[in-house]
């Protein structure tokens, strides 16, 4: 028989510091849990077991600690957040019928070499699963310890071990005693280091061998001097690492056979942790029995549906089956086909079709759907054009989105489990569409409990906006994107050979480590950091060296040309469409701000941070006898920060129409406003937005070129000036704490779990998510209500206007020449009035400093940007 004996401790710390903070809507930390399982899973299925034992320390202190008190005394505590998954994973094996064990006085170790002896003895093989090689010391022709790296498992047989270490596995407890082990505060010999030990243990195997041969031994006079003054350290120091194999638990490999899984209680499990994922990879997310283990959860009370017969879809049944405003069908469409599901009138068939027309009257009814946009591009496409009077559909995708927006990908079925809800695999192709009704109203009542019933109703809304921008696209000019590609390329040549006359010889440029070699090896320049692969050449280093070596200039220009020609000029023109247009796909369920972003290709990221960038605008143009309307909000996240945090100086300094870089200058810098240098307006400028999102001193420094002394004592006049600001920042910290989640002003949710951690660089990325969010993500929020009333008032007022782009806080709009000053105007006034268009009186009081645009027209991006 074959056991998996795994150190239950030592994979789950591995799990815990090798995956970022994931934790449920409770505050329950979770990602030690899903590692272990990943790393259990894994092992399982290549290992392929008998039987599997997981052995764990117990708190109370071992016969080690008992005998020696300084054993393991340099150890930290368990971290909170690692101590509160524990528990959960027990009880998560225990379900799984996987045997754990533990034994008080012992280590899991002592666990782990009871059992390997126990296998040997038995003549059956044991494979420990460990991050520890304290355990190697176990291996012999019965017993592989299968390491656990970072990068990768490594099976050490007797023959490995012999390779790597030189000396057979039972004398590692040899090798540490001469040279200790500071992880476990085991002394060794004084001045033994790891070179030494291991030489003396290949050639006299163990310490007591060594001690009786001592005089011959041919030692030099230190070592010998070291050996005699540390003979008790290293009788101690061997006694300490030997693992015992006499724990008294059950030896039988068969007493470690897994029990029959518990599926409905490692379900409830689960879907308490909320790690629908590991469900599934414990193919167990066919959650038709699925209960909630919270109390609140709604009983489900539906049988399961039976098989759903496919019959086709008539313009008869569609009028028959028209929605009543109450219940709503489901529908599906897979760019191709459309399936309907009338759970109310006919809970037994799925309706099909493929009829353009009929696509076309069943889309423009109201509905329940999953990622609805596809719909309308096929209403687009059939030349309807959605607006107000068209019912946007019930979408659970976005839905799913507002309610966790940190998961990567939202499908039915792991929803289902989530929100437990039914879900009959049995019904095939048509599983997620009977389960949609049911599964929408799940998530409403959720979303109405959380107050974003407002968020929900614009994101769908929405929705229909993305698929017109999508279906419109804009237009390219090839002809000027190849040009500038040809120029590009002369470019990288020319500074390609630059950089091999200055290196002396050609290299691969491109390959970090050809160049760290030529710079700060063959060439010596100073800044050299070396890694485990070589040099580091990162932008950060380079730019530091740029003004005193010219090669230095020349390869980040290379660089510069380089990624222009491969990203923005071929990556372009692979996309443009027959009608000579971009159609951009603009995802609305991506980013955990509540941002849109934009793919195939990410307009969003046209670079425009230098003139060469900034000129690929000059090829996003408009159609013949059309321009381009650019509007983008002013400052905008800096004026909602004025406003939601009440902060009455930064609120008057935007009222007055001062120049707010320059007035945060003025009162950083303790001086009249007319005597603000450029200089120190740039430098307010970082710490207007450095404070904005949560920039700390040596950031701020390495910014604007200052010391960190300087950079502290700018932000502390800073939250001097505008103590608001400062209040407001350290309230939303404080609320996210104790609620495990921060809300924009619209009340969309990020959750913020990394505040828990108590790793001090996690907990300072979680503050910063934290101060980031409420400002980031409302003015997303309000970007967004600001499409929507902008399409639906160009249909409106300007029907041939077309909204086809927007990038962060920017909107871009196709207009006829003769309708532009018209359309302009519409721009401007939805997007600046949008807090009046959307929040009643009462609340639009809150925002005293108003939103501003400045809209701009051109005949291509670059000319409207100015």
């Amino acid at each position: 028989m074959k056991l998996l004996a795994i150190d239950g401790n030592s994979i789950i710390n591995r799990a815990y510091y090798g995956i970022r903070p994931l934790s449920n809507t409770k505050g329950i930390f979770t990602h030690a849990i899903f590692g272990f399982m990943n790393i259990y899973l894994k092992n399982v299925s290549e290992v392929k077991p008998d039987a599997i034992v997981v052995a764990f320390d117990l708190r109370q202190p071992t016969f080690r600690h008992k005998a020696v008190e300084t054993y393991k005394a340099n150890r930290k505590g368990m971290p909170e957040e690692l101590a509160m998954q524990m528990p959960y994973l027990k009880q998560l094996l225990t379900l799984l019928g996987v045997s754990v064990v533990t034994c008080e006085g012992y280590e899991a170790d002592d666990i782990l070499g009871t059992l390997a002896a126990a296998c040997t003895a038995q003549k059956d093989t044991c494979v420990i699963l460990t991050g520890d090689r304290d355990s190697l010391q176990l291996v012999n022709d019965y017993v592989t310890v299968r390491l656990a790296t970072n990068k990768e498992t490594i099976p050490f047989t007797p023959e490995r071990f012999q390779e790597e270490y030189g000396f057979s596995p039972l004398s590692l407890i040899d090798l540490k005693a001469l040279m200790g082990d500071s992880s476990d505060n085991i002394s060794g010999v004084a001045g033994i280091g790891q070179k030494t030990a291991s030489k003396l243990i290949q050639e006299w195997n163990t310490v007591e061998n060594l001690y009786a041969h001592l005089d011959e031994a041919g030692l030099t006079k230190g070592v010998y001097t070291k050996l005699v003054n540390g003979a008790e350290a290293a009788k101690q120091s061997k006694w300490l690492a030997t693992i015992v194999t006499d724990v008294p638990i059950a030896t039988e490999t068969k007493a470690y056979l897994p029990k029959p899984v518990q599926t409905s209680a490692v379900k409830s499990l689960l879907l308490e942790l909320e790690m629908v994922k590991l469900l599934d990879k414990l193919k167990l997310s066919d959650a038709g029995d699925a209960r909630s283990a919270e109390a609140d959860a709604p009983e489900q009370t539906e049988k399961p549906l039976p098989s759903l017969e496919e019959k086709p879809l008539t313009a008869e049944i569609l009028e028959a089956r028209k929605p009543d405003g109450k219940a709503l069908p489901a529908v599906l469409f897979d760019g191709k086909q459309a399936r309907a599901y009338y759970p109310d009138s006919d809970p037994e068939t799925v309706y099909c079709t493929e009829d353009p027309a009929l696509c076309k009257i069943l889309f423009q009814q109201p509905r329940i759907s999953f990622a609805a946009k596809p719909q309308y591009r096929f209403l687009l496409s059939a030349g309807v054009t959605p607006d107000s009077s068209t019912p946007s559909a019930s979408d659970a995708e976005i839905a799913a989105y507002l309610l966790n927006s940190t998961t990567s990908s939202y499908e039915i079925e792991h929803l289902c489990v989530t929100y437990h809800v039914p879900f009959e695999k049995s019904q095939g192709v048509h599983a997620d569409l009977a389960a949609l009704p049911a599964l929408y109203e799940a998530m409403k009542k959720r979303v109405d409990d959380q107050e974003m019933t407002a968020l929900l109703h614009a994101e769908e809304q929405l929705t229909v906006v993305l698929a017109a921008m999508e279906h419109t696209g804009i237009a390219i000019d090839q002809q000027g994107v190849q040009d500038f590609g040809v120029y590009l390329t002369e470019q990288i040549e020319e500074m390609q050979q630059m950089i091999y006359d200055e290196a002396g010889h050609p290299f691969n440029i491109g390959s970090p480590k050809q160049l760290g070699n030529v710079l700060f090896e063959e060439m010596q320049l100073p800044h050299g950091k070396k890694t485990k692969t070589g040099y580091s050449t990162n932008a950060e280093i380079l730019e530091k060296l740029s003004g005193e070596f010219p090669i230095v200039s020349y390869v980040l220009k290379w660089r510069q040309y380089a990624k222009l020609k491969s990203t923005y000029v071929d990556g372009l023109l692979k996309t443009v469409g027959a009608d000579g247009r971009i159609h951009s796909v603009f995802k609305q369920t991506e980013t955990r701000t509540g941002r849109i972003s934009s793919t195939e290709p990410n307009l969003q990221n046209i670079p425009v941070r230098t003139e060469l960038g900034r000129n690929m605008r000059k090829f996003f143009v408009a159609k013949e006898g059309c321009v381009l309307l650019d509007a983008d909000y002013s400052q905008i996240e800096l004026r909602l920060l004025a406003n939601l945090s009440g902060d009455k100086q930064m609120q008057e300094a935007f009222l007055s129409g001062a120049d707010i870089h320059a007035a945060t200058a003025a009162q950083v810098f303790g001086m009249p406003r007319e005597m603000v240098s450029p200089e120190m307006r740039s430098a307010a400028k970082a710490v207007n937005f450095g404070i904005l999102y949560g920039m700390g001193a040596y950031s701020l420094s390495q910014d604007i070129h200052v010391s960190v002394q300087e950079a502290n004592r700018y932000i502390r006049n800073y939250k001097n000036q505008f103590p608001s600001v400062d209040a407001f920042m350290e309230g939303i910290i404080e609320r996210a704490k104790i609620n495990g989640y921060v809300t924009t002003y619209f009340k969309r949710r990020r959750p913020v779990p990394e505040l828990l951690a108590s790793n001090k660089m996690v907990q300072a990325a979680g503050k910063r998510i934290a101060m980031n969010t409420p400002i980031q993500g409302t003015a997303a929020d309000i970007i967004k209500l600001a499409m929507i009333h902008v399409y639906e008032r160009l249909q409106k007022d300007v029907p041939d206007a077309r909204l086809i782009l927007q990038v962060h806080d920017e909107l871009i709009v196709e207009v006829p020449q003769a309708h532009a000053m018209q359309a302009a105007r519409v721009l401007g006034e939805e997007m600046q009035h949008v807090i009046q268009n959307t929040l009643p009186e009462q609340q639009q009081a809150e925002f005293p400093v108003p939103l501003t645009a400045d809209v701009s027209m051109g005949e291509s991006w670059y000319a409207a940007k100015g």
